[in-house]
């Protein structure tokens, strides 16, 4: 597990030879405007992406984060919390600009590396932001279903938490 200080370097298929330094503690020091109601290691295990995220990049993140995660070698939406389908495709999400700085997989992916510890204060300011206007989907699934209505809008829902947001409001 990365500790503060230690300097990561990242081998994948998405990126060769990429480093970054952990200046923070695992899970702590986040920006007050950043409170997540999911760590990724909670995300992984209950099921998120299809179970199609961090298959080929599991060196750079804990091994505890694996265990019990549900993970796929194909996009298998029966994994996901809500057993939807909710994502769209890394070419989507590079169409429209959201994948930027040196996170070539997404929030996600950025949401890993910031929790691990690594701080890139643009980037992450443009992410919490980011974060901070997701919070619109939780407003709709509040003021369009009722209170344990868990099949009120599924695709919302696994949205929110795929962006760490509480799914079962």
């Amino acid at each position: 597990m990365p500790r503060k200080g230690k300097k990561v370097i990242v081998n994948d298929c998405m990126q060769q030879s990429y480093e970054y330094v952990v200046t923070e503690e695992i899970g702590n020091n986040f920006d007050p405007r950043f409170q997540p109601h999911v760590s990724p290691k909670e995300m992984l295990q209950m099921g998120v992406f299809e179970g199609k995220y961090c298959n080929d990049c599991r060196e750079e993140l804990p091994t505890d984060w694996f265990e019990n995660a549900k993970i796929s070698k194909c996009p298998n939406p029966t994994l996901n919390y809500f057993s939807v389908k909710s994502r769209q495709s890394l070419s989507v999400w590079r169409l429209k600009g959201w994948i930027i700085g040196p996170d070539p997989r997404g929030w996600f992916q950025w949401y890993c590396r910031y929790y691990l510890g690594r701080r890139i204060p643009d980037i992450d300011q443009h992410q919490i932001k980011r974060w901070r206007a997701f919070r619109r989907h939780e407003a709709q699934v509040l003021s369009n279903c009722k209170p344990g209505d868990w099949s009120c809008r599924p695709r919302q829902r696994q949205a929110l938490l795929q962006w760490a947001y509480n799914p079962d409001i």
